[in-house]
């Protein structure tokens, strides 16, 4: 078993990547107080969660479930609803974890439902996608949808811990392994040019999902996310607004389109392609950083062009309410050279509009 450390003072966590058969002891040492466990886990993963749930009694839980259906659409306050009745029922107390098995979602979801019930839970994360294992597990941003955005609601609630087994990813559907790898490329333009070098020599084998290309792969993006939320855990100095790349499109894309229309990792593929032509477009980097991207991307199978029937207005309409914008003015995360980005603000309104229009 491998693990990357979170250090947060009083929040630190472990990041384990072993066999899931190690998940219970792993549980009993990250929450030694809980007698009970609530298990919240994607449909999509069904088979694999009851094995986990009867592991995890036979280790001498009392365990609750609840099926989460897929798809971004159950990032819902409805849904939440339905998970605080779950969590009544158990009835579920301040030391009773919440064990969320499945994709970003799911995660998301069940987190946000950790973070609010009783004043916060105890939050084990069990990513089963290549997205929710690199990105969305670490960190502690947990969260649900609104109409007007994707996002909106949601609190910063660190896991107790995160496991992560690999083999996971052996059943995953195509499309949702490809959906991960836009935010594995994203680690390595805005963090490590050397690892974004690794990804072009390897792309092959980590499409065939070799092992050790997975394993350096996952462990890698957690170690880099880790290094930023140790710094900026709140997103208070603009460090963390980094690993946004690319998702002030992307967020607009999905909120347009419609929840679901396209993956999230596929929305940050375009997205990201979209914030490297605006900077071309700033004067801040040559052409040929978004060259490799561009070829990357296209070789893991993503799409690297939003739809223009999605429409300009009600896409600049999203990103004037995105997270990073300020009095309704637009900020974006742009590189400046291949392995380094920043925030930028005072962005002309003229000139998203033309890389909206594909100009």
């Amino acid at each position: 078993m491998e693990r990357v450390r979170v250090n947060l003072g009083p929040r630190n966590y472990d990041i384990a990547v072993g066999d899931r058969a190690g998940l219970p002891a792993f549980v009993r040492e990250v929450c030694p107080r809980a007698k009970q466990l609530f298990v919240a886990h994607d449909v999509a993963v069904t088979v694999q969660a009851t094995a986990i749930v009867a592991a995890l009694e036979a280790a001498g839980w009392r365990v609750g479930a609840f099926a989460i259906p897929s798809g971004e659409t159950s990032k819902s306050l409805a849904l939440t609803a339905k998970l605080y009745d779950a969590l009544a029922a158990l009835p579920a107390d301040r030391a009773t974890p919440v064990v969320a098995v499945g994709g970003g979602v799911t995660g998301d979801l069940a987190g946000f439902a950790a973070a609010t019930y009783n004043r916060g839970l105890p939050l084990v994360m069990v990513p089963t996608t290549l997205l929710a294992m690199v990105d969305s597990s670490v960190g502690g941003k947990v969260g649900v949808n609104h109409p007007a955005g994707k996002n909106l609601i949601g609190a910063f609630h660190q896991p107790a811990g995160v496991w992560i087994d690999p083999t996971f990813l052996d059943t995953l559907p195509r499309r949702e392994y490809a959906s991960g790898l836009a935010e594995v490329v994203k680690y390595g333009v805005i963090l490590d040019p050397e690892f974004f070098a690794f990804l072009e020599t390897n792309a092959a084998a980590i499409l065939a999902r070799d092992p050790a290309a997975v394993a350096h792969v996952v462990t890698r993006c957690c170690r880099l996310k880790a290094d930023v939320v140790e710094l900026d855990e709140r997103e208070e100095t603009g460090l963390r607004a980094k690993l946004n790349y690319g998702h002030t499109f992307a967020h607009a894309y999905e909120t347009v389109a419609g929840y679901g229309t396209w993956l999230h990792g596929e929305a940050v593929s375009a997205g990201m392609v979209a914030a490297s032509r605006l900077a071309e477009r700033l004067g801040r980097i040559p052409v040929s950083v978004t060259a490799r991207q561009l070829a990357l991307l296209t070789a893991f199978g993503l799409p690297t062009e939003a739809l223009p029937a999605w429409g300009i207005d009600a896409q600049l309409d999203v990103m004037r309410r995105d997270k990073k914008s300020v009095g309704g003015e637009l900020r974006f995360v742009l590189p400046t050279r291949l392995g380094d980005v920043e925030v930028v603000e005072g962005v002309p309104e003229v000139v998203v509009r033309e890389i909206l229009a594909g100009r």
